[in-house]
């Protein structure tokens, strides 16, 4: 008997305590006073989630009004991981930073000028930081150990007006920005806020290269959207490294050399 291709899958669940259990932990705040009647309200969520049966297994009060739960259940749903399609990898090829200095020396003759900053009430400064400084980030060195990149780290809540009259000062040819903050989707309002501004502080820019800095920023919550929904040129998530952010910038900004 012949088997099609198109009809092989292969059904997985999650993993708890034993193979094949189903069995996962979630954990979540509800806007209601800790005791019985929250955990019935939070085991009624975990049901309707897919979590049956679900135990409540952690309440801690978060003030007067408000719980954190942790609910571990068994999972009634079931994935065919056959069917998933392989996400899109990086689409430009790696390079060393020897590779990146002579890809600019050799195209630009001159330093890429790259200005990073975290924009808007966002104080935390270890993504950009992990990406600029010479320490860097996961055993790589920053953008300032690249002797052909120009750095301006301008640090945290640095208004978007600030940002553009740098970048525009220092004739960026990037602007890195980096949001950790997330709530409210504070991070997509900021950068959809700097990615307006840079339209207008250069009216006849088709895109990033062309007229105005490449516009890139990261974070750990931007897997929801893409450039094109927040007017950007690139979006990097969580674990990036240096040298990522260096290949892709020679890959956009100087599109006509590749490595030997």
């Amino acid at each position: 008997m012949t088997i099609s291709v198109d009809t092989i899958k292969q059904i997985i669940r999650p993993y708890g305590d034993t193979t094949g259990d189903a069995m996962v932990q979630v954990s979540f705040t509800l806007p209601v006073p800790q005791g019985l009647r929250a955990d019935a309200a939070a085991l009624q969520l975990a049901g309707k989630m897919g979590l049956d049966p679900a135990s409540v297994v952690h309440t801690k009060a978060i003030g007067p009004d408000f719980t954190f739960f942790i609910v571990y259940g068994k999972a009634t749903h079931l994935i065919d991981y056959a069917s998933i399609v392989v996400p899109e990898g990086r689409e430009y090829p790696l390079l060393t930073p020897n590779q990146v200095n002579l890809a600019i020396k050799t195209v630009l003759a001159r330093k890429l000028v790259v200005v990073g900053a975290c924009i808007g009430t966002d104080a935390h400064t270890v993504g950009i930081d992990a990406i600029l400084n010479v320490k860097g980030f996961a055993g790589e060195k920053g953008l300032e150990y690249y002797r052909e990149i120009e750095v301006h780290n301008l640090g945290a809540q640095v208004e978007v007006d600030e940002l553009v009259a740098r970048a525009k000062g220092a004739n960026a040819d990037a602007v890195l920005v980096s949001q950790v903050v997330t709530q409210k989707s504070a991070h997509l309002h900021n950068t959809k806020q700097m990615a307006a501004a840079f339209a207008d502080a250069y009216p006849t820019s088709v895109t990033g290269g062309l007229g105005r800095p490449l516009l890139v920023v990261g974070g750990p919550r931007f897997d929801t959207v893409t450039p094109s929904d927040l007017g950007v040129d690139r979006i990097f998530g969580k674990g990036t490294t240096p040298g990522e952010v260096a290949s892709y910038l020679v890959a956009a900004l100087i599109p006509t050399w590749s490595p030997a």
